[in-house]
């Protein structure tokens, strides 16, 4: 199962996150969207799940802290002090979950967004 994680500012919209996933690799193959469970109600990832027609999944926060993600400063200590994007991607996708996309911004710098392949849950 390919999964793509986000990060993104409160400010972000569901361009800032579309140009993300764009960098990261595109939606081609990715059959959910990833990020924090208390992000996962923001109305441009719930945007951009809607015009993908894409699952989107919130993951809990002990998820994402324990995910083997990409440390990150700007990421606070709730979420692990890692890369959400990654965290994100990694737990959403399941056990043995691998990247294939590290985490990319988008050009605005609203928004990250890496893609992990795992078995689905």
């Amino acid at each position: 199962m390919r999964v793509a994680g986000f990060g993104f500012r409160a400010s972000a919209t569901p361009q800032a996150l579309f140009a993300a996933l764009a960098a990261a690799g595109g939606a081609e193959g990715v059959l959910a969207l990833a990020t924090a469970a208390d992000r996962a109600a923001h109305p441009a990832f719930a945007g951009l799940a809607a015009q993908l027609g894409l699952p989107a999944r919130a993951v809990p926060l002990a998820a994402l802290r324990a995910a083997n993600a990409t440390p990150s400063a700007r990421v606070p200590a709730r979420y692990g002090g890692q890369s959400l994007a990654e965290a994100a991607a990694l737990a959403a996708a399941g056990p043995g979950a691998r990247l294939v996309a590290g985490r990319r911004m988008s050009p605005c710098g609203l928004a990250t967004c890496a893609i992990a392949e795992g078995d689905p849950r």
